[in-house]
């Protein structure tokens, strides 16, 4: 949202004229005579009462950037009297919001999330959806090579990490940890402490990157194997043990070893093309297009093949982390697991 040519003044000033004890509403431009009074002002008369809204405009409204603007309007307007402060921006987070209602400030965004209270007037409008750049923008921060940081960051939410520590720990760029780097710090789901980065907010984290996770993209293929019971989990841990990191359990199979909390008739596993060679030939498996046990995903994106860990010997397994989001995405049981899964393994503070 730019400062110079915001529809947000025309918009707030349409919306006071609708109510019937506000009158004479007028746009009065902040000058150099008036410092500190955000970006616009809005002259009215509340019930022959003179009251003022100023406004400050911002290009994002994540709740770091709203906080600092918090922070110098509640200090200015302790000596200001008669005026609402109000924050606009193009979207506005429900924890920014959050933040704006526990200071007092008024708020409003361009998706019609607003509120304001003065002068015995109450405006309040939630729009529960959120808007598809705000989406992207969500999502953007969960894409593989970025997931790969933040997988990192959750297996020692605590620790602090250098950006070149980081960088080496996940395998990817400079430029990739420093983009999730302002992404979590923009969100206030980490902090920066002498020692480097660090996860505040990994629930938090955990919680958004949840709602937005989408299937590992990569052929899924069904198979049929005639091994059953131990005979089939003896061949299965042979088989990820000779794959040598190119095949793991994966979903509820995962859970299984992980933290187990119900059994399931179909088998599933990550593998790349060297992985499934083994996994067809030690579970002798068949492919089949309907009735299938085995379930084999060939993920694009090779870090999920590095993210595992080792429960038992053979039990290679998708990350606690990878398994709870791969969970989510697999049922009614599947999402029990995954609440199962997440207090059992992934449990920090509160």
């Amino acid at each position: 949202m730019k400062k110079d040519d915001s529809p947000a003044s025309e918009i707030l000033i349409q919306l006071l004229r609708q109510v019937p004890v506000i009158q004479n509403v007028r746009l009065r431009e902040v000058g150099a005579n008036l410092p500190g009074l955000g970006d616009f002002l809005i002259d009215m008369n509340v019930a022959g009462r003179r009251h003022a809204i100023a406004c400050e405009v911002k290009e994002s409204g994540q709740p770091r950037h709203v906080r600092q603007a918090l922070l110098r309007i509640k200090a200015y307007f302790k000596l200001v009297g008669g005026t609402t402060p109000v924050i606009i921006a193009p979207y506005l987070s429900a924890e920014s919001q959050t933040l704006c209602r526990e200071q007092n400030v008024g708020y409003m965004d361009l998706e019609g999330n607003i509120r304001l209270a003065f002068e015995g007037v109450f405006i309040e409008r939630l729009v529960s959806a959120k808007p598809a750049p705000a989406r992207r923008e969500l999502k953007s921060l969960f894409r593989p090579k970025s997931a790969r940081v933040l997988k990192v960051m959750l297996q020692e939410p605590v620790r602090t990490w250098r950006v070149t520590e980081l960088a080496e720990a996940a395998d990817v760029s400079l430029g990739h940890v420093s983009n999730v780097r302002v992404g979590l710090l923009d969100r206030e789901w980490a902090e920066v402490s002498d020692g480097g980065l660090y996860l505040s907010q990994p629930d938090k984290l955990l919680d958004a990157w949840r709602d937005v996770y989408e299937p590992p993209a990569g052929p899924r293929l069904l198979f049929y194997t005639s091994l059953h019971s131990g005979a089939f989990e003896n061949a299965a841990r042979k088989a990820l043990s000779l794959s040598k990191g190119h095949a793991s359990f994966a979903s509820l199979s995962a859970a299984h070893w992980i933290a187990p909390y119900a059994r399931t008739s179909i088998n599933y596993f990550h593998a790349d093309k060297d992985g499934l060679a083994v996994i067809r030939n030690q579970l002798k498996l068949t492919t089949v297009e309907h009735g299938e046990n085995v379930v084999v995903l060939m993920p694009k994106d090779e870090g999920i093949l590095l993210d595992t860990i080792e429960p038992a010997p053979g039990a290679i397994c998708t990350s606690p982390v990878q398994t709870y989001l791969d969970l989510n995405l697999a049922g009614e049981r599947g999402r029990e697991a995954a609440d199962h899964l997440r207090t059992e393994k992934l449990t920090w503070w509160t």
